[in-house]
């Protein structure tokens, strides 16, 4: 099954804690501090896989963990670091944070790598916490956590040519005429609910990627029908053919309606070069209207072809055409990507007092992100952690705020007792 959008949750590794040890060897009777750092954790890194076609794998499988990094030792020896997790993904996956909305990365190029998430650094062994006046630390660090994020991934197919029209123009059997692809074709609109891609060799040396892009219908940028999926792949093509149906009531107003559905999705497909090609010449109707369609288009000064995808009349000719149209089109542009906005790094000393019930919850990701590094069980610690509250002013922010002996406080997901 052809899947050209998914949702997955990616969460990278914690960081291994520090170590608290001290150097125990025969004749040393004072050894020093000896705690080894902790490893990083692993990165989350979306990889394109060329051999992978749509994002159907992430059906089933929608978290990704990376491991964590594991803890120092004695003797300096620092943790080992975690391996990073590599999530392949097909060529065209443009990935979005599903949250902001913010375009993350467009990856189009066999092997284009794109980190989501880095992992948290492991946390610093006691011997970083030794001084003249305390050469004995019993404080280590935990290890930093690692990000998380929701991502939107969104498949847009990688075709130079692309073929489009309304439902039951004959699309589909003109991409088998032209290439070894063998979509389902039937006589009934929608009969192809996903794209299909083909190869056609234009001569001994030179060959396109062709896809046929499912019918489109009035109101298809605004979602109807399957709109938004269909008309998201026509962005990467190149060139596009634009195929009319020579039964339809108006060949014309089908042209005219195809073309303004899609310059509202994304005005750029408006300007792609397109070959306009009126099909089914077998039908005896057709090759009686085709005087007057012709002298209609002209008059809009629309070039336009007669052929017959089932007969093969004129489908060389018009592959021939594109192919030229291709080589004079300048190579694609990457996907614009959304104005960077700009965002201040986060002040390490602001933070934000708010109500919580019976208690208070501090909002900072800075101090949060200090909470979790620190080892609760290590006196040492807990005093390190006591001075930084003091030193950023939040003791006194929570006494002005009205907090009492007794009262809770939040940080993260600790929860912590007030004490003047």
């Amino acid at each position: 099954m052809f899947i050209d959008t998914a949702e997955i949750e990616v969460r990278s590794g914690k960081g291994g804690d520090g170590m608290v040890h001290f150097r125990r060897e025969k004749y040393v009777p004072r050894g020093g501090p000896d705690g080894g750092d902790g490893g990083r954790g692993g990165d989350v890194i979306l990889e394109v896989r060329p051999g992978l076609s749509t994002l159907a794998a992430f059906r089933h499988t929608t978290r990704y963990i990376a491991e964590d990094g594991k803890g120092g030792g004695s003797q300096n020896r620092t943790g080992r670091s975690a391996e990073p997790l590599v999530i392949p993904v097909p060529p065209g996956t443009v990935v979005y944070d599903a949250e902001t909305g913010d375009l993350l990365g467009d990856l189009t190029e066999a092997g284009q790598q794109l980190v989501v998430c880095r992992g948290g650094r492991g946390g610093r062994g006691n011997t970083h916490f030794k001084s003249s006046v305390n050469q004995t630390p019993r404080t280590a660090e935990r290890g930093e956590p690692g990000e998380q994020k929701r991502l939107r991934l969104e498949l847009k197919l990688i075709a130079d040519i692309g073929i489009v029209g309304v439902p039951n123009a004959g699309k589909s059997t003109l991409l088998a005429a032209l290439t070894n692809a063998r979509p389902k074709i039937a006589a009934y609109p929608f009969t192809t609910l996903e794209p299909n891609l083909g190869v056609a060799d234009v001569d001994e040396e030179t060959s396109v990627v062709l896809a046929d892009i499912p019918g489109l219908i009035e109101g298809a940028s605004q979602g109807a029908g399957l709109g938004f999926q269909f008309l998201r792949h026509v962005q990467r093509t190149r060139v596009l053919i634009h195929l009319l149906d020579g039964l339809s009531p108006d060949p014309l107003a089908d042209y005219a309606q195809i073309n303004a559905e899609m310059a509202l999705f994304d005005p750029a497909l408006a300007r792609k070069p397109q070959i306009v090609a009126v099909n089914k010449a077998d039908q005896p109707e057709v090759q009686e209207r085709w005087k007057d369609l012709k002298a209609r288009f002209k008059k809009q000064k629309v070039d336009v072809r007669l052929i017959s995808a089932l007969a093969r009349t004129g489908v060389r000719d018009l592959l021939l055409d594109a192919a030229r149209l291709l080589a004079e089109t300048p190579p694609p542009q990457p996907l614009p990507e959304q104005m960077p906005v700009y965002r201040p790094e986060e002040d390490p000393r602001h933070f934000e007092i708010v109500r919580e019930g019976e208690g208070w919850r501090i909002r900072s990701k800075a101090i949060e992100r200090a909470a979790a590094m620190t080892p609760w069980d290590q006196p040492g610690a807990v005093r390190r952690f006591q001075k930084l509250m003091e030193r950023l002013g939040v003791d006194e922010a929570l006494r002005q705020a009205g907090a009492q002996e007794g009262d809770s406080v939040f940080i993260g997901e600790y929860e912590l007792e007030y004490q003047e």
